[in-house]
């Protein structure tokens, strides 16, 4: 991941200047784009077995979100508080809250579950900061899938945020089923996640 010189507050004109670098940083396409704590970075795109784990996840998903939800895989949402635009590997949300932010972007706090892919190269952004800034925006429930866990994958369900810090709902290895709480009520078989090494396999 690298990073642009760029580190502003989050609010104010700084916060519009930091937004607009973003929306003019001209990445490689399928790189993500992101603010973490007010710098811009860019992530490199995606191994395939991340986004195979993403579509198998969202699949699950479609089939117990009400109608009126949508998935989505590229959408960027504002943390300001924590001079924050994050882009989720999944996002799920009502339809009718995209861009009802109070700078008409969509706001984190309007999501019902946000799903973090850890790769080699973001996967502290993804346990610590943003782990953080979910929190901070009052997200509901946050699913940290990190196939980069030192020892073995594992899946984390966070929730009940209360200033600015999540309860650990559930850990699970890589292979083990953990449950999507209410709304969804969702059980997700983590061993049909693939992992990134040599020869591809699955965890059974």
């Amino acid at each position: 991941m690298s990073a642009l010189t760029v580190d502003h507050s989050g609010t104010g004109h700084e916060w519009d200047d930091v937004v607009r670098i973003w929306e003019e940083t001209d990445a490689p396409e399928g790189c993500k784009v992101e603010i973490i704590e007010g710098i811009v970075t860019v992530a490199p795109t995606p191994s395939e077995e991340h986004n195979d784990t993403a579509q198998l996840l969202q699949r699950r998903l479609y089939s117990v979100i009400p109608e009126d939800w949508g998935i989505y895989q590229t959408l960027g949402v504002v943390l300001r508080q924590s001079a924050g635009l994050y882009v989720p590997d999944l996002l799920v949300m009502p339809r009718s809250r995209l861009r009802q932010g109070p700078d008409g972007r969509t706001a984190a706090e309007d999501a019902e579950l946000v799903v973090e892919i850890t790769s080699k190269s973001n996967a502290n952004h993804d346990r610590v900061t943003k782990t953080h800034g979910y929190a901070k925006a009052g997200v509901p429930l946050y699913l940290l899938l990190d196939p980069w866990h030192s020892g073995r994958p594992t899946a984390t369900l966070y929730g009940e945020p209360q200033d600015g810090t999540y309860r650990v709902l559930a850990t699970v290895e890589y292979g083990e089923k953990l449950t999507l709480p209410a709304p969804f009520d969702l059980e997700v078989d983590t061993g049909d996640f693939p992992v990134l090494q040599a020869e591809p396999r699955r965890y059974r």
